[in-house]
């Protein structure tokens, strides 16, 4: 660790691996409620175990995206951290209040915690992915403010990289887009049409400069290639991931009474978004097979690789799949966006995120890199849950594709239940490979707490 502030990266990532165990263990206990609709009823409705699965997806990524910044921007910015004892401060702030709101979904009526918090003074709740409460929302911006202070005059007072200048574009993005989830116009389409600039702006547009920054950060670590190369790489990608997802926003346009031209706008830019992803993948391989030493910590360049495959699988080809307007006249809402969505997630984020912390965690705590025996249950890890998300991505394809003939392509169509029992083998066959994927978390943790020989870290 060259810079003791570093170390206040470490909390951020032990909130980010604890809250990610929660959003699967939520994932699995929403699986077995699509085949066996009872479970665990009254007590977790399935609407709220989406919310808190899908929440804790959020947070979690926000929590290793913070930490990463804290960790990376000294490194960067050859300084340290502008104020250790804010990102600290903030850290138990962002916990409890994300704590607090978790319990609150679990415990409270959703409508009765809407007027505990004052939806009624500016109503924002109930909104797919936006439902924090009011206070949360607050909450959040004033976390977000304090950490991008705290990094910024960091960034200020140090070197400045090409590196940490697109991470801090794709924080300050992040935070901006954000401000649309207070805005919750009375009309449905402008609800739609603004809710977009949150949720796509961050997964197909800012959050691609953060991962990326990660990517780029780590690889340059860990292969030893020089910094004006794997910039010149990361210019590309963050160039093309803008152009391409910003106008692609049009794919969510289709259906929801805008105008008919964004059918071919939206279209033809999601069309080119996988090549952002592709590019990623070239760039990952490019950069080990060019690297110029072989880094101690071997766990963490598979990480890097895996990201590159995973995100082009998830979000390039599987979005790609039903991203044309008259594809996605028969797909819209079918378990085919679900699978695209999964792999997407884990692939783009999920991965950098374990990848970063894969890298930083053993520098962290003294030492170049975790034990051989450490890193071999890492990587079994790795396999784990990669293996098994492929498998979840493929049942819910092909439960998406006989959905799509049963419901709205077949001569005699059935309704949405009578269509869900006829994929009912897919959704079990989707839990047991969910199963799987939690094993390999568990696996990941354990990872953790093997000891073995190690080489001291560099100063």
């Amino acid at each position: 660790m060259q810079y003791k502030s570093q170390a206040v990266a470490m909390p951020y990532f032990i909130a980010a691996i604890g809250l990610f165990v929660g959003q699967i263990i939520f994932g699995l206990i929403m699986g077995m409620q699509y085949v066996v609709g009872d479970f665990l009823f009254p007590e977790i409705p399935f609407n709220v175990a989406r919310m808190v699965h899908t929440n804790l997806l959020i947070v979690w990524l926000l929590f290793g995206f913070m930490g990463a910044a804290y960790y990376m921007i000294p490194e960067e910015a050859e300084t340290e951290l502008y104020s250790p004892k804010l990102a600290l401060a903030m850290f138990w702030i962002f916990l409890v209040a994300g704590a607090a709101t978790i319990l609150g979904y679990l415990l409270v009526p959703y409508a009765t915690l809407a007027e505990m918090t004052g939806n009624d003074i500016l109503a924002t709740m109930g909104r797919e992915f936006l439902e924090q409460p009011l206070i949360t929302k607050i909450g959040i911006v004033i976390v977000a403010l304090a950490f991008l202070f705290n990094i910024t005059m960091t960034t200020l007072k140090g070197r400045k990289t090409a590196i940490s200048m697109v991470l801090l574009l794709g924080l300050w993005g992040l935070a901006i887009f954000f401000l649309f989830s207070f805005y919750n116009p009375v009309n449905l389409v402008r609800d739609k049409f603004y809710w977009w600039w949150v949720v796509h702006l961050w997964v197909e547009g800012v959050w691609e400069l953060i991962l990326g920054a990660l990517l780029a950060f780590v690889l340059i670590k860990v292969t030893g290639v020089d910094r004006e190369v794997i910039e010149k790489w990361l210019y590309v990608i963050i160039t093309l991931a803008l152009v391409t997802g910003i106008i692609g926003t049009g794919h969510h346009y289709y259906w929801i009474g805008a105008p008919e031209y964004w059918q071919w706008w939206g279209s033809i830019f999601s069309a080119l978004e996988p090549l952002p992803f592709f590019a990623m993948t070239v760039f990952a391989f490019n950069m080990v097979n060019r690297r110029r030493r072989e880094h101690p910590n071997r766990a963490a360049v598979l990480w890097a690789l895996g990201t590159g495959v995973m995100a082009f699988l998830g979000a390039g080809v599987w979005g790609f799949l039903h991203t044309l307007a008259p594809v996605n006249y028969y797909t819209h809402g079918s378990q085919i966006t679900a699978a695209h969505g999964h792999m997407a997630f884990y692939g783009a984020y999920v991965m950098v995120v374990l990848t970063i912390i894969s890298y930083a965690m053993p520098i962290l705590r003294g030492r170049a890199a975790n034990s051989n025996k450490s890193q071999v249950l890492e990587m079994w890890a790795f396999w784990l849950m990669t293996i098994a998300m492929v498998f979840i991505t493929l049942f819910l394809t092909a439960a998406g594709i006989l959905q799509v003939w049963l419901q709205r392509v077949s001569d005699s169509p059935m309704s949405f239940m009578a269509a869900q029992d006829q994929v009912t083998l897919f959704y079990w066959m989707r839990e047991w490979a969910g199963v799987m994927f939690f094993v390999g978390l568990v696996v990941y943790v354990i990872s953790f707490f093997v000891k073995g020989e190690t080489q001291p870290a560099k100063a």
